[in-house]
């Protein structure tokens, strides 16, 4: 058990290390552009460290637009307007990477019509006079002189990137903030963008934001707390049930939250049609599994007598461990998918660290009352020899 903590206690720590942030968004003010380009506005965009800048003419309903965005020379970038509704599906897009057999930067414009697009080049919705795009200094930039779908100011907007192709043209892209949240309904007029979250969307995250505090709170913290009170509060009173009571309160707790968030997950995984999280789900599907099982291996408890307890109780602390360690790792996996702010990952580290950190503090104790004990036993009248025995 002492192996196993130490284990932890390290998992722990290099788990720490690891972030997940996001690509911080450039400012568009200091950016210039090839044959000196210039740009009435510009925007920096929220996510993946894009910039958009456009010039509006508004005798005649048209823009003319430079989408630049961080990316390998080997990746794709696409920038698009969603002249129907917001998101992926529907959006007119220009797509620039590199020609398969040149390597020349291509250009092809394509509307998405699903989650896994065939890319090829079209004409889009509405009318795109001029097309281009540059590779320069690690950044893409797709120049584009468009007719404004409706002729509307505001309109939706999405980008992305991605380093995937099929039959030489861009495939799919990492199905994870901050790519999932590259988004946005723009104004062309006043230049101020809002993130597109429409009350399904918003409904969404909320449920993904429950499900990430649930399994949090079962299997990262309130099991290990019971596993805690199960090593340390019973060696300071073994007679006493008080830990028992303790272990089991806090496992039960945790079980059922555990449970609640597995369902929600589930939920979350059905409605995502296209979006799969291999590892995560595999990883929770396994916690579950094992904590079923190890709820279930209760109602085949060798009484403390019984010549087999001690299998048992190995078999009940290496998987007690097991579901611990894979349900912790499984909360980061989380905090990758889910990308909330940084101070929460920072707070839940804090957390774990804190209690599994206090585990040598608790081992320190253990054995000095053991040895106490040990030696108190000792040290009683029955347990030595009186001088009458001896002289007997």
């Amino acid at each position: 058990m002492e192996i196993s903590i130490r284990g932890m206690l390290l998992t722990c720590l290099l788990l720490s290390l690891f972030t997940a942030p996001f690509v911080s968004a450039q400012s568009c003010v200091t950016e210039t552009f090839s044959s000196n380009k210039l740009y009435a506005s510009c925007n920096s965009l929220p996510v993946l460290g894009a910039t958009l800048h456009w010039s509006y003419h508004a005798l005649n309903g048209t823009a003319d637009v430079a989408y630049r965005i961080p990316q390998v020379a080997s990746g794709w970038v696409a920038w698009a307007i969603n002249p129907t509704t917001s998101g992926m599906v529907g959006a007119n897009a220009i797509f620039a990477f590199p020609d398969s057999i040149t390597g020349a930067v291509k250009v092809v414009s394509y509307v998405i019509s699903g989650y896994q697009p065939a890319v090829r080049d079209e004409n889009l919705t509405f009318t795109v006079y001029s097309r281009s795009a540059e590779y320069s200094n690690g950044s893409y930039t797709i120049y584009a002189s468009i007719q404004l779908p409706g002729n509307k100011t505001s309109q939706k907007i999405a980008w992305q990137a991605g380093t995937e192709f099929s039959g030489g043209v861009p495939s799919s892209h990492k199905q994870t903030p901050p790519n999932t949240l590259a988004s946005t309904s723009i104004d062309l007029l006043s230049g101020s963008s809002v993130p597109v979250l429409t009350p399904a969307l918003d409904n969404r995250l909320r449920q993904k934001n429950i499900h990430g505090i649930l399994n949090t709170l079962a299997w990262g913290i309130i099991l290990p707390l019971g596993v805690l009170i199960a090593r340390y509060i019973k060696s300071l009173n073994p007679s006493s049930p008080a830990w028992f009571h303790g272990h089991k309160i806090c496992q039960s707790i945790g079980y059922v939250l555990g449970i609640a968030g597995f369902a929600l997950g589930l939920k979350l995984g059905s409605e995502s049609k296209g979006i799969t999280h291999y590892s995560h789900r595999n990883m929770g599907i396994a916690v579950f599994s094992l904590a079923t099982i190890q709820v279930s291996a209760l109602l085949l408890r060798p009484k403390p007598t019984h010549k087999k307890r001690i299998y048992w109780n190995l078999y009940h602390y290496t998987v007690g461990i097991v579901v611990i360690a894979l349900g912790i790792t499984n909360i980061f996996e989380g905090f990758d998918i889910l990308s909330p702010d940084k101070k929460w990952k920072r707070l839940y580290v804090f957390i774990i660290c804190a209690i599994f950190l206090v585990a040598p503090i608790f081992e320190v104790c253990k054995w000095t009352v053991c040895r106490n004990r040990k030696s108190e036993s000792y040290n009683k009248p029955e347990n030595q020899t009186s001088e009458w025995a001896v002289t007997v």
